[in-house]
């Protein structure tokens, strides 16, 4: 389902290893790995990308600019208002393959009587924060960069949440939650987008395949005892859902085939074609009533 207004976010072509995307009033052309088997739908349209990103060492890269751009524009979604930049890591501050789960937090978090707490993890510029504070809820928002804090916290200002409940902290994930536990903190909803390799604010490193699976256990054990849930997503090719889905099982022994789902994150550019954009599954437990189960 596309939830973006064209005029603020269109998935415009792929193919090729690459990717052309509308932000607002600009268009920009990106590397999309998973767009590597892909034909490019519409050739010509390539040649109205405004500006053009490349990797030229490890992670870093440059932009080539077809025209001058601003430092910053913004670009909407639903409620909710994002500012787009240019990093030297190919990222402009919007994920719009998370609109998905954007939709699902905010169902979620209306379920509850009363407003729920959650705790967003590696939250960047706070997508899934902005739909859980929509939805009421009061959120902990943790990303180990303060930079990256600061723009996720403009965003929602400019989205009319600038006196939402939200705490703002730069903070290595694992490290937190761990302090969480020791303080007796629970939360109704836990949410997490873990990079595949990464460093907190003091060094702190960060290998999915090797500390994700103690960072979910941690989490489990920050959950309220009662209704909560769980939504973590996954880029990397090697932790698709065949393999998330045991280590939240694993994690969540209770859960059932009803209360652990997996879904593809994927946006669908204007010619109806589905660009694999990573793995999403979530973990719904729900308070049992007399002559009910869990699910």
């Amino acid at each position: 389902m596309a939830l973006f207004s064209p005029d603020q976010y269109e998935l415009l072509d792929f193919g090729s290893g690459r990717k052309l995307e509308r932000f607002g009033d600009f268009v920009l052309d990106r590397p999309a790995p998973a767009a590597d088997d892909f034909r490019q739908h519409e050739p010509p349209l390539w040649d109205t990308a405004d500006a053009r990103y490349d990797r030229t060492n490890g992670q870093r890269g440059r932009w080539t600019h077809r025209v001058a751009l601003p430092e910053a524009w913004t670009t909407r979604y639903q409620h909710t208002e994002f500012t787009i930049k240019l990093t030297p890591f190919g990222h402009v501050g919007l994920f719009a393959e998370q609109q998905r789960n954007w939709q699902w937090i905010d169902e979620q978090c209306r379920q509850f009587s009363t407003p729920c707490r959650i705790l967003n993890l590696f939250a960047y510029t706070g997508g899934s924060t902005l739909a859980a504070a929509t939805a009421g809820a009061e959120v902990v928002h943790i990303d180990s960069a303060q930079n990256v804090v600061h723009w996720a916290r403009r965003n929602a200002e400019n989205s009319g949440l600038a006196t939402a409940p939200i705490r703002w902290i730069a903070e290595d994930a694992v490290k937190f939650v761990e302090r969480e536990i020791r303080r007796g903190n629970h939360y109704q909803g836990v949410i997490l987008d873990p990079p595949s390799y990464g460093h907190g604010p003091k060094g702190e490193p960060w290998k999915i395949s090797e500390h994700l699976p103690h960072l979910l256990n941690a989490c489990r054990q920050v959950l309220a005892e009662d209704d909560h849930f769980l939504l973590l997503t996954s880029h990397s090719p090697q932790h698709a859902g065949t393999s998330l889905q045991p280590l939240l099982a694993t994690t969540f022994p209770d859960s059932t085939p009803q209360s652990l789902r997996t879904h593809r994150l994927q946006i669908t550019d204007r010619a109806g074609r589905h660009l694999p954009s990573g793995t999403g599954i979530s973990y719904r437990h729900r308070r049992q009533t007399s002559g009910s189960a869990a699910h």
